[in-house]
């Protein structure tokens, strides 16, 4: 597989990126900033697609666009999320309240019906897609920081990754916590994703690793995957799951073979 360099320079934010996502049909990039403002991108020319999207009081942490890619959601240090039209860049409804810290992760159910975000309140919580109504409890469970968060691809499970070092499985509907937390890292949990096929975890830390974990046993796979030198900000899998990018405040991107990683793991 190869992976060409694009010689382009994206310029329109006037403070630190802080997020990015490809929508779902891959034409658009939007990212979110320290400058309070969403930006959304033409994928191929890197063309601004419409005005910055402003609303935000404070930096924007976290964006992800609806399984439909009309919608845009983002969640900011002012403690609130905000939904838009992703073709015209407008504010959908009211901002969703209710966190009492600053937002630090926001995704969407795969089937598009809600909302969840992890919050520096410790707390993880669901809203309703269409109308902003809060679902059920806030997930409490973490003693720290809820850094990341993301369903599975059946979207049974939500997975999150908190300061207090631990990943966390819970059941979507109920809200229940599904088994023991995931101990194993040594420092923060940054950024938590599963594999396309809902087998594994993936999780990057302060530790400066990478882990794998079963997703139905909750057990570490293998040894943490070393390299990085610096703090590892966020994990990724391409669609076909062959692969594992990772990003690190090392200033260098690694890409791992996931197949060769988890034969080693189960040798």
């Amino acid at each position: 597989m190869s992976w060409p360099a694009l010689p382009l320079e994206w310029i329109g934010h006037t403070g630190s990126i802080n997020c990015i996502c490809y929508s779902p049909h891959g034409s658009h990039i939007v990212t979110g900033s320290d400058d309070k403002t969403i930006r959304i991108w033409d994928a191929e020319t890197g063309a601004v697609v419409s005005e910055a999207l402003k609303g935000h009081i404070e930096s924007v942490r976290s964006v992800a666009y609806s399984p439909d890619g009309q919608y845009i959601i983002s969640g900011s240090f002012d403690k609130t999320i905000r939904i838009w039209d992703a073709e015209t860049g407008t504010a959908v409804g009211e901002p969703l309240e209710g966190h009492t810290g600053p937002l630090m992760s926001v995704a969407y159910s795969p089937d598009g019906q809600h909302i969840t975000s992890g919050s520096s309140d410790k707390t993880i919580r669901t809203w309703d897609a269409e109308t902003g109504a809060a679902v059920g409890k806030p997930l409490e469970g973490h003693s720290g920081t809820v850094m990341s968060i993301a369903y599975s691809p059946d979207g049974q499970h939500i997975i999150s990754g908190s300061s207090d070092k631990t990943i966390r499985i819970w059941d979507a509907e109920t809200g229940a916590a599904v088994g023991k937390p995931l101990a194993g890292h040594t420092d923060w949990v940054r950024s938590v994703v599963y594999s396309p096929d809902g087998q594994h975890i993936i999780s990057g830390s302060f530790d400066r690793t990478i882990r794998i974990w079963d997703a139905g046993t909750g057990a570490a796979v293998g040894k943490p995957l070393e390299g990085h030198t610096g703090t590892v900000m966020s994990v990724a899998y391409p669609p076909d799951g062959q692969h594992i990018i990772s990003g690190s405040s090392d200033k260098t991107i690694r890409i791992w073979d996931a197949e060769t990683v988890l034969q080693l793991a189960n040798l």
